[in-house]
């Protein structure tokens, strides 16, 4: 695959974690099922939290916070992606 479209796929990423702040703010569509439905209350919280609510801890600006939390989960994610798929990569060559 060429490198450039890696490049331009991160970027754009990244650009989409800066407009995170824009998103609605109204529940999602399996939390929104959850409310209608009743069950909300019986959700678990997950065993780990990197980043709680898409907020980045110990920043005051919630705008700020929420955009850091979208382009460090985008770098994450985009690392142990980049890094699985050339390890898989020099795997089917050797």
């Amino acid at each position: 695959m060429n490198a450039r479209w890696i490049w331009i796929g991160l970027g754009l990423a990244l650009l989409v974690a800066l407009l995170s702040p824009l998103a609605s703010s109204h529940p999602d569509g399996l939390e929104r099922v959850a409310e209608d439905k009743g069950f909300l209350e019986k959700a678990q919280d997950a065993w780990y939290r990197l980043i709680p609510d898409y907020v980045f801890p110990g920043v005051e600006n919630e705008s700020l916070a929420t955009i850091l939390a979208g382009v460090v989960g985008t770098l994450i994610m985009f690392g142990l992606v980049f890094g699985l798929g050339r390890l898989l990569a020099r795997r089917s060559t050797s």
